[in-house]
């Protein structure tokens, strides 16, 4: 998968709180992610430079990815108020001081809609 969304998990759960306030039958529907699309390979690569690593690459992104338009979530509640570089910079400090890792599966790499 070239690409994905992302949003810090305690935005997400913010915007999950905010979303009682509107509940409503039929439901409203929101796409919860941050604004931008994310490519995976300059993430890595960015990675790298914090880690003090060079990321390996196999095989070339797909021409497309499941991706997610979050503008009436960011209408709704504002944007994220964790940046994609705040969020890189606090992994990247984890990882560095040794952080616990759960090693659970992102399933980015999922094609199909199922995670």
């Amino acid at each position: 998968m070239g690409y994905a969304n992302v949003i810090w998990q305690g935005d997400a759960s913010a915007w999950a709180i905010q979303c009682l306030e509107r509940a409503a039958c039929p439901p409203l529907a929101l796409n919860v992610t941050g604004p931008e699309i994310v490519s995976i390979r300059a993430l890595a690569t960015r990675f790298g430079e914090l880690l003090g690593c060079t990321p390996i690459f196999t095989g070339v992104e797909a021409e497309t990815a499941l991706l997610n338009n979050a503008g009436q979530a960011h209408r709704l509640f504002g944007p994220p108020s964790v940046t994609l570089e705040q969020m890189t910079l606090w992994v990247s400090e984890w990882l560095q001081q040794g952080g616990r890792v759960l090693d659970k599966p992102t399933h980015f790499e999922a094609r199909d809609g199922r995670f």
